[in-house]
């Protein structure tokens, strides 16, 4: 398995609020679904995080996401291992195969693949 990325979640009532602070320290908007908002460094795109509204379609929003190259063989191995899957895998309609699992802090970690 090779880890491509990992953003922190940064949970906003106020995304354009988010989005102008942290535009002061640099980071540009590289993706945005209205409910979400991804900004990155110009100099170093994969330095990134996101800011998220409600998620669209899980009941639970995640703390950080780690994107992966084979999302099946790590929801496979979570499973097996008996981590609490929170939101299960599934491919979402922006062209993403995610699922979530919590961590041993209790923290909800979103584990995704581009489709």
């Amino acid at each position: 398995m090779t880890i491509r990325r990992v953003v922190p979640d940064i949970r906003s009532d106020d995304l354009e609020g988010s989005r102008s602070f942290y535009g002061l320290l640099g980071f540009v908007e590289v993706m945005n679904l209205g409910w979400a908002m991804t900004l990155a460094s110009p100099s170093n795109p994969t330095a990134q995080l996101t800011l998220m509204g409600e998620d669209a379609t899980a009941a639970v929003q995640p703390d950080v996401s780690v994107e992966v190259d084979d999302v099946d063989s790590v929801y496979a191995a979570v499973v097996a291992a008996g981590a609490e899957i929170v939101y299960p895998l599934q491919d979402e309609q922006w062209g993403v195969r995610r699922f979530f699992v919590r961590d041993p802090n209790g923290r909800v970690v979103n584990v995704v693949g581009h489709l």
